[in-house]
């Protein structure tokens, strides 16, 4: 495919819009047609996320590939629930595929969320090694285990999470004292905030940007695309590059639904799945620069935050030492393995 330009982004966004609008539900591969497999793939991003542009390209490729015997139907936006509703329907077989954080898996699955440690990745070298190397082997083999789920090799990118504010941006831990932030229901980043000792709530991202508006919350953490796409600008005054954690999607899968694959299709499925991740990646990268620019035309005032004072308040707060405890010595060293020590 040629280079994401805003261009084909906007495009994509409208005709994908137009899609919805007429079938009332999700958005299909292609025109109508009987299918042998057809499996439903939801996910809470936007229509216009590079996420759904590109799996709109690979529900495309493996219909065609496979002569229209398997068609994906793909439910953007949150359409099938709350992330915690649609994790029990791919959980129960209702629907097939979903894409997950580890932030919110972890309720479920807690050793999921050693890749959304507190600044455990510097930059995307650090993350791309651990999530295609020996961490995230690891973390889909905590995923089978559940005997319901598994998990495709390759990860959908979110990026690295930072924060927006209304009243002042965040330099230091100390200025996140007493603020009550809308965090996801997530263990592992409650306690991060915890640590700085602030007031994070849990609100379901569909509610987030209202909470702010109200200011039932004063801030909010998530990665800058989500922050553009929600237009968090119009509710917010200051962004903090905090970096804190990056986050991705598990491509998760429900088990008796893909076994019930012939092997030749599920191997179809699984490298265009694959493939539409790691271009989704690019994706992101690539729009990184003109997102960031984006939100400064808006009125987002962006504010680089240094790591280390960040880092030594976890440390000073034993939240390394407890999630160490938490994930065990095993797990704990392969992330050290990418990340480094982390205390």
């Amino acid at each position: 495919m040629s280079d994401f330009t805003r261009r084909n982004f906007l495009k994509t966004a409208s005709l994908a819009s137009a899609a919805v609008a007429v079938a009332g539900v999700g958005l299909y591969s292609g025109k109508s047609q009987a299918a042998e497999f057809k499996l439903k793939f939801a996910n809470n991003m936007p229509i216009s996320h590079s996420m759904n542009v590109r799996a709109r390209e690979m529900a495309k490729a493996i219909r065609e590939e496979t002569d229209g015997a398997v068609q994906i139907q793909i439910f953007p936006s949150s359409q099938l629930g709350s992330d915690t509703d649609t994790l029990a329907q791919v959980r129960s077989g209702a629907v097939d595929m979903f894409a997950l954080s580890p932030v919110i898996l972890g309720t479920m699955v807690p050793s999921v969320q050693i890749s959304a440690v507190g600044f455990a990745f510097k930059d995307y070298d650090q993350v791309w090694n651990a999530m295609d190397g020996d961490l995230g082997a690891h973390v889909r083999a905590e995923i089978a285990k559940t005997d319901t789920l598994f998990a495709f090799d390759k990860m959908w990118d979110n990026g690295f999470r930072v924060t927006t504010t209304i009243i002042f941006s965040i330099a230091t831990p100390d200025d996140l004292k007493g603020m009550k932030l809308r965090v996801p229901p997530s263990p592992i980043i409650m306690s991060i905030f915890r640590a700085f000792e602030a007031a994070p709530t849990s609100i379901n991202f569909s509610e987030v940007y209202s909470a702010l508006q109200t200011r039932i919350v004063e801030g909010q953490e998530n990665p800058l695309t989500l922050v553009s796409s929600a237009k968090l600008y119009e509710v917010q005054k200051y962004c903090s590059l905090t970096n804190h954690v990056w986050d991705g999607f598990w491509m998760l899968g429900n088990s008796a639904s893909f076994n019930r694959l012939p092997k030749d299709l599920q191997a179809v499925v699984s490298k265009h799945i694959n493939a539409a991740v790691v271009a989704q990646r690019d994706d992101l990268a690539k729009l990184q620069g003109t997102i960031r620019d984006t939100l400064k035309d808006k009125g987002l005032e962006l504010v680089e935050s240094a790591p280390e004072p960040f880092r030594q308040q976890l440390k000073n707060a034993n939240y390394y030492a407890d999630w160490h405890e938490k994930f065990g010595d095993d797990a704990w060293a392969i992330l050290e393995q990418y990340s480094g020590k982390l205390a």
